[in-house]
C-alpha cells in the first residue's frame, strides 16, 4: 500500500540519525507498515543503514539484531547461514517453529525483521512468542543515547499497542544461554488452515527442572507461567484457563481461544514430559 502522506525518507547511518522529527517513524522491513493506511506518518527513517549484525554470540547469550530478518533467523537455526548454533543449544529449533507461526510467504520472511515484529506488538506476533518462550530481553535505545532492557514479553501493551515511548528503538534481542540449552516446544492453531494463529503456546524445561509456559495470539498481551518443576495436567489447565486477556475478533472468540490454549498447553506439557523419560 502506498503511504501517500509520506513526504520524506532518510537512511539512519549513526545513532544521532534516530532523533525523530514530528511525523517521522522508524522503518525496518516495513511489511506491516505498508499494509495499512497511516495518515499520521509524514516521514520514514530507515534503520537498515545502521549495519547491525544479524546475529552475535556474546558471553552468555545470543544477540539477535533488531533488523535481523525472519529468513536470516531461520537459516541460522537450520545451519544454513555459515554462523552455526553453539553445541548444546537444544532450543534453537524453536526459532523455526516460531517463524512458521507467522502467516507469511517467503517474500515476507526475507524482509520482515525480528525487531519490527516485536515492536508492532500484535497478539499473534511470532517473534513475541519466541521471546516469551525463551525469556529474551530487548535492548532498547532511548532518546539521548540512553539504553534500557526489558523482557520481550513486556513490550506489548495490548493487541497492536506497545510500551515503547516515542523515539525509543529496539536495538537487539538477547536470548540467555540457559534458555537456549533448554528443552522447548511450540504448539499453535488457527481457525483456517492458512489463517493467522489464533493461539500459540510454548513450553520449556530448563536444566534445573524448572518449567516455563508462554501464551500468545490467544491473549492481548503475552502470559508467562512458571513452575519449579513440570506441573501436572490439571494444575496447568487451571492456570491457562484462568489467564487474563483472552479476546474476540474475526479470527476467533475468546472462549474458543481459552479452550484451545488449554489443549495446546497440555500438548506442550506432554511433549516435555515424554522428553524427560530415560
Amino acid at each position: 500500500m502506498d503511504l501517500n502522506t509520506v513526504a520524506s525518507f532518510r537512511v539512519a547511518r549513526t545513532r544521532d540519525d534516530l532523533a525523530l522529527a514530528p511525523g517521522e517513524t522508524p522503518l525496518a522491513g516495513g511489511t506491516l507498515l505498508f499494509s495499512d493506511p497511516h495518515p499520521h506518518i509524514t516521514g520514514l527513517v530507515d534503520l537498515t543503514g545502521l549495519g547491525w549484525p544479524a546475529l552475535e554470540v556474546l558471553e552468555d547469550r545470543l544477540r539477535i539484531g533488531a533488523t535481523c530478518t525472519i529468513a536470516q533467523l531461520v537459516a541460522f537455526a537450520e545451519g544454513r547461514s555459515g554462523f552455526l548454533p553453539a553445541k548444546g543449544w537444544t532450543a534453537v529449533p524453536l526459532f523455526v517453529d516460531a517463524a512458521n507461526a507467522l502467516l507469511a510467504s517467503f517474500k515476507i520472511w526475507n524482509t520482515a525483521t525480528v525487531g519490527g515484529n516485536i515492536a508492532q506488538s500484535y497478539a499473534a506476533g511470532s517473534m513475541i512468542a519466541l521471546g516469551a518462550a525463551l525469556d529474551a530481553e530487548a535492548v532498547v535505545w532511548t532518546p539521548g543515547d540512553g539504553e534500557r532492557r526489558m523482557p520481550v514479553s513486556e513490550i506489548p501493551a495490548g493487541n497492536g499497542v506497545n510500551t515503547l515511548a516515542r523515539g525509543e528503538i529496539i536495538r537487539a534481542v538477547d536470548v540467555p544461554e540457559r534458555a537456549l540449552r533448554s528443552r522447548a516446544v511450540l504448539h499453535k492453531t488457527a481457525l483456517a488452515e492458512l489463517g493467522r494463529s489464533g493461539a500459540v503456546v510454548t513450553g520449556r524445561v530448563d536444566a534445573d527442572g524448572s518449567s516455563t509456559f508462554g501464551m500468545t495470539a490467544s491473549v492481548e498481551r503475552p502470559v508467562v507461567l512458571r513452575w519449579p518443576s513440570l506441573p501436572g495436567a490439571r494444575e496447568l489447565a487451571e492456570a491457562v484457563a484462568a489467564a487474563v486477556g483472552y479476546y474476540t475478533d474475526p479470527l476467533g472468540a475468546a472462549d474458543w481461544r481459552r479452550g484451545v490454549s488449554v489443549v495446546l498447553a497440555e500438548r506442550c506439557r506432554a511433549d516435555l514430559a515424554e522428553g524427560a523419560r530415560p
